[in-house]
């Protein structure tokens, strides 16, 4: 893992990025700055084994809601970013 640590008051842990979520985020012109926005704000889907699923509507993007997927475990680590994300219906 190669972007962090960063922080996260929402978790109260470390945030790291994957290689490929960095890469995913750049292919879609999403900063990373954006991405801590998401995690500390957007709305939480948690799953199985602690992995997760955090999204929000980014103002002025055309592309529907930003997505990371992460595992929250001792550190928050996100394992990829999408966007053009729908969440399953619950």
């Amino acid at each position: 893992m190669s972007g962090g640590p960063y922080w996260s008051a929402r978790f109260q842990r470390r945030v790291w990025f994957t290689d490929h979520a960095l890469a995913r985020a750049a292919e879609r012109n999403i900063s990373v700055n954006m991405l801590l926005d998401v995690i500390e704000t957007g709305t939480l889907r948690e799953g199985e084994g602690g992995h997760c699923w955090i999204w929000k509507m980014i103002e002025g993007r055309d592309d529907n809601l930003i997505c990371v997927a992460a595992l929250l475990a001792e550190a928050l680590i996100v394992k990829t970013v999408m966007h053009h994300f729908e969440p399953e219906a619950t």
